[in-house]
């Protein structure tokens, strides 16, 4: 006979997957002309039964799920209010991006201080990027094979509302991406949410701060070793809202947008999931456990950060937890610092895989037939123009824009994907996190320091402590 909290988890298991599948069940009665009281009933049927878990467990995860329900029910049922509703998440976006240029600089630097020993930040830094760019070439080869196989752009007849034309954008060369990663003015870098630059300083700073005397040295260490100490404990204050904005910017998302608009790209939708899953399990799975990373302690702690951006289509707002969670994990301060922000310019692993299917998806729609050698190219011309893209609203548009005149792929195509493109982000925003955090895991283990007796959880009954 299971012990009691056993049983409790199985129930809270059992309900939230009922509550899903009833949540479920009720959205796609509603978008296959069902009876609309049937769908209302079966939507908040599932409501009902996730609620009591959420109600009983203090867990961030929990509720950040409870609150995307409740949004999306939110734009089912009253569309034109729900659409409004995103400055509720915009509000959470800017308390995010206050804190997130003092933690980085922060973490940083009173890690390099503390460590003393330089080299090891350049081996960092050069494993890190490597790793990134082996990760996101496998997420470019794996959507370009996916989308070859699913076929999911052929047939599709484009609306004669998207036969315009369109200014094509242009890609940064990979001499701007270059000059770009070193900051001319830090309070530039800091308003403008440059993460990278503001890691870059940091480096740097912290490199000159490790060369002075321990005399010297001390007074400012133990200055910026208190003010990370106290960001961090504003980001938990903050976390507080996080379901809120994960709930209205679901509302925002199906108020505004309509599920019958997704209809005619679930071929696509249900390409790109099931291709993100196969990536985790086929490629994060395997180098997690070849690397030594506890695989179930690993995606416990990464689950909320995961979800939060999922739900945000953010990773930035993310970002100040996932560092925590990986601190707690036991990876050290400064690799995670450093490592998770340089993953928003070479790590980008979701949206690679996005882009490399949503590319070809778009050629398949224009009727055009790459071969393998064009394909080929277009995925390494997608490589470097991704890396420019960290921190841009839509960026993924923005680039294939600025490839598709290259291989005559019509910009009505890429227009197409604007139906969908706010429930892909999610995806490729979610396997964004994980891939900067798992990043930030293996790099740790490699470097030999890896701390065994990480962080004490900070979980919901402690933040107010």
């Amino acid at each position: 006979m299971l012990p009691g909290r056993s049983r409790l988890n199985a129930w809270s298991v059992a309900l939230s997957l009922l509550g899903g599948a009833l949540f479920a069940a009720g959205l796609m009665a509603g978008l296959y002309g069902a009876s609309p009281s049937l769908a209302i009933c079966l939507r908040w049927a599932g409501f009902a039964a996730f609620l009591p878990v959420a109600v009983r467990r203090r867990s961030l995860l929990l509720w950040t799920f409870f609150a995307m329900f409740a949004g999306a029910e939110w734009g089912v049922d009253a569309p034109h209010a729900a659409a409004q509703s995103h400055f509720l998440a915009d509000i959470f976006l800017r308390l995010i991006r206050m804190i997130v240029a003092p933690l980085i600089f922060g973490g940083i630097v009173t890690g390099i201080a503390g460590h003393g020993e330089l080299r090891s930040v350049g081996r960092v830094a050069l494993k890190s990027i490597l790793f990134f760019e082996a990760v996101t070439t496998i997420g470019l080869i794996l959507g370009a094979v996916a989308i070859d196989w699913t076929q999911a752009g052929a047939g599709i007849v484009l609306p004669a509302a998207l036969q315009t034309s369109a200014p094509a954008a242009h890609p940064e060369t990979w001499q701007q991406i270059l000059v770009n990663i070193f900051p001319e003015n830090i309070a530039q870098a800091v308003a403008q949410g440059q993460i990278l630059q503001v890691a870059v300083f940091a480096l740097l700073f912290g490199a000159a701060l490790a060369l002075l005397s321990e005399e010297k040295r001390a007074p400012l260490t133990t200055v910026l070793q208190s003010m990370t100490e106290t960001v961090f404990r504003m980001t938990r204050i903050i976390m507080l809202t996080a379901p809120v904005a994960a709930g209205a910017a679901m509302a925002c998302t199906v108020g505004s947008m309509g599920l019958a608009t997704l209809l005619p790209l679930l071929k696509l939708a249900a390409t790109c999931y099931v291709t993100l899953i196969v990536f985790v399990v086929g490629v994060f799975v395997p180098i997690l456990f070849c690397s030594g990373v506890p695989l179930r302690r690993f995606f416990s702690l990464v689950a909320e950060p995961a979800a939060l951006g999922f739900a945000t289509t953010s990773s930035e707002a993310a970002l100040p937890l996932a560092m925590e969670r990986m601190e707690e994990l036991g990876v050290p301060r400064w690799i995670v610092s450093f490592v998770i922000p340089t993953g928003y310019s070479f790590n980008l692993t979701g949206s690679t895989l996005y882009l490399a299917m949503a590319a070809l998806f778009a050629a398949q729609a224009g009727g055009l037939h790459l071969t393998v050698m064009q394909q080929v190219v277009l995925l390494a011309t997608l490589a470097l123009s991704s890396k420019g893209i960290a921190g841009v609203p839509r960026a993924t548009l923005v680039v294939l824009l600025g490839v598709a005149g290259s291989f005559q792929i019509p910009a009505a195509a890429v227009f197409l994907l604007l139906g969908v493109d706010t429930l892909m982000d999610m995806g490729r925003t979610g396997l964004n996190v994980l891939g900067n955090c798992m990043a930030a895991a293996v790099v740790a283990r490699w470097e030999g320091e890896w701390s065994d007796a990480p962080a004490e959880r900070k979980s919901l009954e402690t933040m107010e402590a």
